[in-house]
């Protein structure tokens, strides 16, 4: 079963960029492009994982985060930020409300993958079908 990634970014360029480079690492991935959407979302379908930019509009990512870790229903969904934002202060900002990781825009693709590998646990590779 793929690990379900979302993907919490105004930006459609960055959400794509980021589904195409986790969907080719097996994941499933979907998009939401406001903190009011990813609520939503995480009603319908719980993610393993959540991709969540700092700035975006209504609520902004460390808001958000903090009130994901407040819900005892998601507060165990791991919360990585993805920002343009990289002064000290809004890595420490991010990481003391409750995300595991932060990283800055533009992104190392490879580096998040790893990372986010590390935090969903390994994929469930089917057998390979005997010759």
């Amino acid at each position: 079963m793929p690990r379900k990634i979302v993907i919490v970014d105004d930006d459609r360029d960055t959400r794509e960029a980021l589904k195409e480079a986790l969907s080719s690492g097996g994941y499933q991935v979907a998009q939401a492009p406001s903190g009011l959407r990813l609520i939503s979302h995480l009603q319908v379908d719980r993610p393993d994982l959540i991709l969540l930019d700092v700035m975006m509009s209504w609520i902004d990512g460390f808001e958000l985060c903090r009130a994901i870790k407040r819900n005892a229903e998601f507060r165990n969904i791991p919360v990585v930020f993805i920002s343009g934002r990289s002064d000290p202060d809004d890595v420490r900002e991010g990481l003391a409300c409750g995300a595991a990781d932060y990283f800055v825009k533009p992104i190392d693709l490879e580096a998040l993958i790893a990372r986010v590998d590390e935090l969903t646990g390994p994929q469930h590779v089917p057998p390979a079908n005997p010759a």
